[in-house]
């Protein structure tokens, strides 16, 4: 397991806070109150530990192969449906939407191999995530990637009530690996795909899923 680059200085920041406010509590509290001090010393380090553990990302490799589909980010199937996708596509296609809470691991991989057709960041409000609007309202990043059978995989960002920043990496014409990192959600949310009709899908809702292990579906 790795620490995410874009933790770097939330967790540095996290760290010198831990280290003031415990050196202020042992001055103050270590002698008169101690039952007090060490519980408030045991919460900075609880704290300071989930902040870290929001950032790291695990040793995996991906286990999908040809025209699979693989799960971009870990978390909890929530949407299954068939729906217009009016960005880019404006036709209907299947869409498949994955919640990320806190604990989850929040880098996210790219579902196919193939080349970056699109790309476009969308300022935007921050309601949660399993709002109806929060697709189409909320700060959101949209990737496009052509496979090599020429279908097109659309996958996108969407910022939460708790999340205040999206990152993401690729370029467009630029080819990428299935499994690949393509981006970061910082403190939770949604990853949405948009899939063409007659895609085999192979999870459900409700189902527990994780990035670059779990079988999305399969591009027919």
């Amino acid at each position: 397991m790795t620490l995410h680059r874009e933790g770097k200085n939330i967790m540095l920041w996290s760290l010198i806070f831990t280290i003031l406010l415990s050196g202020i509590i042992h001055y103050f509290l270590s002698a008169c109150c101690p039952i007090v001090y060490w519980i408030l010393q045991i919460g900075f380090l609880v704290l300071l530990g989930l902040v870290v553990q929001f950032f790291r990302v695990p040793n995996r490799t991906c286990k999908g192969v040809s025209n699979d589909i693989m799960c971009p980010a870990d978390g909890k199937v929530v949407v299954i449906e068939e729906t217009t996708e009016s960005e880019y596509f404006k036709d209907r296609r299947i869409q498949i939407s994955i919640f990320m809470s806190p604990l989850n691991v929040h880098a996210n991989y790219h579902p196919i191999k193939g080349i970056v057709k699109y790309i476009k960041y969308h300022p935007g409000l921050f309601l949660v995530a399993w709002h109806p609007k929060s697709s189409t309202d909320n700060e959101r990043s949209t990737v496009v990637v052509e496979h090599e059978s020429g279908k097109e995989v659309l996958f996108r960002q969407v910022a939460g009530a708790v999340a205040r920043r999206i990152c993401f990496y690729p370029t467009e014409g630029q080819f990428v690996e299935m499994g690949s990192e393509f981006g970061f959600i910082k403190f939770g949310s949604r990853i949405d795909l948009y899939l063409p009709l007659g895609t085999k899908i192979d999870v459900a809702i409700g189902d527990v899923v994780k990035a670059k292990l779990t079988r999305i579906g399969e591009l027919n």
